[in-house]
């Protein structure tokens, strides 16, 4: 699991020749450790993660906006269904979002939101080798990239390359990874960043409600699942900054509220983190990055996080 990690995590890099070196590195890299870390109850082992700081370009932070900066660190859905399958979660298609939904999206924020979800769900499918969901969901996606204009996102090469190799896990996750940031930088780059923003909140919402459905509530301190759940309360504080960026947009505002009321949750819960601390092995120039989580995570706080999520991804894909 951790070389499909480091696979898609420079699929993510060099589609986007500006975010290639530093600080993006990094924060993709920490967030890869957390998700191929086990850990153990409230208190994780010390996670590990290979960084080879030859890449890392110290001046790269004059040549790329905030906005972009924080855009581009928070989890894609492809990486968020990594991070379920990780902790061992098994695959329930009754759980996603049901392709039939798809003609009920009119709206440019349904549309965003649910380019976001099926995206999500296609990853996971795809993830679990599941043939013919992962078709259905490509095909839903692209019903939602078409609606939004996003040209040659997914088009029918697309499509067919993926029939093609649908046996063929790394090929498919290449196929996800350059779909979802092809789509995301056409918007970008076309003064769309409000819809941009929708559609990476909407696959996150999907993935935080795929995971909080399969934790069992009777073996919280046990489950690696909810070590990752806890994992995005940092990603939340990426989310909020990335909609303000948006606010003046009327569907950022109400994806905001949304998150706004999510983020109340999260912030009862207090996580502590050791200082990372670096090995450098001279001879191969590679650094191991390593540290500790633990979290005051309580049953009730994790049914009220779990609630809230249900409620907002309900909302997005009724």
């Amino acid at each position: 699991m951790r070389n499909i990690f480091k696979n898609h995590l420079l699929m993510k890099i060099n589609s986007f020749p500006m975010f290639r070196y530093g600080l993006l590195l990094l924060a993709a890299i920490m967030f890869m450790a957390s998700c191929s870390s086990g850990g153990k109850g409230k208190t994780g082992e010390p996670e590990e993660v290979v960084v080879d700081i030859s890449q890392i370009d110290s001046d790269f932070l004059d040549d790329i906006g905030e906005v972009k900066k924080i855009f581009y660190s928070l989890p894609s859905p492809l990486e968020t269904a990594m991070m379920i399958r990780s902790a061992g979660a098994v695959y329930n298609e009754d759980l996603l979002n049901s392709i039939d939904n798809a003609s009920n999206y009119t709206t440019t924020k349904s549309m965003a939101l649910n380019l976001g979800s099926y995206t999500c769900d296609l990853s996971f499918a795809s993830l679990y080798d599941q043939t013919e969901a992962s078709i259905n969901y490509m095909n839903a996606a692209k019903k939602m990239a078409d609606g939004l204009g996003i040209l040659d996102a997914i088009n029918d090469e697309t499509i067919q390359r993926l029939e093609e190799n649908i046996n063929n896990r790394d090929i498919i996750m290449e196929i996800i990874s350059d779909t979802f940031m092809n789509s995301s930088s056409y918007l970008q780059e076309n003064n769309r960043a409000n819809v941009a923003a929708i559609v990476l909140v909407g696959g996150w919402i999907e993935g935080l409600f795929l995971a909080t459905q399969m934790v069992d509530e009777d073996s919280l301190d046990s489950s690696k699942l909810v070590n990752r759940i806890m994992d995005q309360k940092m990603s939340l504080e990426i989310v909020v900054k990335l909609l303000e960026e948006s606010k003046d947009s009327p569907d950022v505002i109400s994806v905001m509220e949304d998150v706004q009321n999510l983020k109340a949750s999260f912030d009862k819960v207090t996580i502590t983190t050791t200082p990372i601390e670096a090995e450098l092995d001279e001879e191969t120039n590679v650094t191991v990055l390593k540290s500790q989580t633990q979290s005051s995570l309580t049953p009730a706080l994790f049914k009220e996080i779990r609630d809230k999520v249900v409620v907002i991804r309900n909302k997005y894909i009724s």
